[in-house]
């Protein structure tokens, strides 16, 4: 499994990611087409990107998020196929972006709906610290 920036030819796979509804159920409404067109364009091929995509043996699986949260933090998350859920991948990804974001020192937070019992599980499996609850969002700080 590896992190890179995202590509053009990434739509097909992240449109299919974004437009599935137990993806997004904790994350926001299914996207059109157009509107993961837009996000692909937005957040994975703008000069400073919010999002990269994972690929395991070659293969779209997903992104991670991994952008500033504030000026001493990372922001990172990920969004994965169900077929790569409760399989470790999510615990690597959170271990290699804590690993760089460290790198950077950089703090680490993840955001996430209060019913999203797997983020929240990872954050605490890390060591996370709940900051409250901000614009519906629960918010977990690692600090470096």
């Amino acid at each position: 499994m590896h992190i890179r920036k995202m590509i053009a030819e990434d739509i097909e796979p992240l449109y299919d990611l974004i437009s599935n509804a137990q993806v997004m159920e904790y994350i926001e409404p299914v996207y059109s087409k157009e509107k993961a067109e837009a996000f692909l364009f937005s957040a994975g091929l703008s000069k400073k990107p919010l999002i990269y995509a994972v690929e395991d043996d070659g293969r779209f699986i997903g992104y991670v998020i991994y952008h500033d949260y504030d000026n001493e933090s990372i922001e990172i998350g990920w969004l994965l196929y169900p077929e790569y859920w409760n399989k470790g991948f999510a615990s690597n990804l959170t271990r290699m972006l804590i690993e760089k974001a460290f790198s950077e020192n950089k703090d680490v937070v993840i955001e996430c709906h209060h019913q999203q019992e797997v983020s929240r599980h990872i954050a605490n499996k890390f060591d996370f610290i709940y900051e409250g609850n901000i614009d519906n969002l629960d918010v977990f700080r690692l600090r470096r």
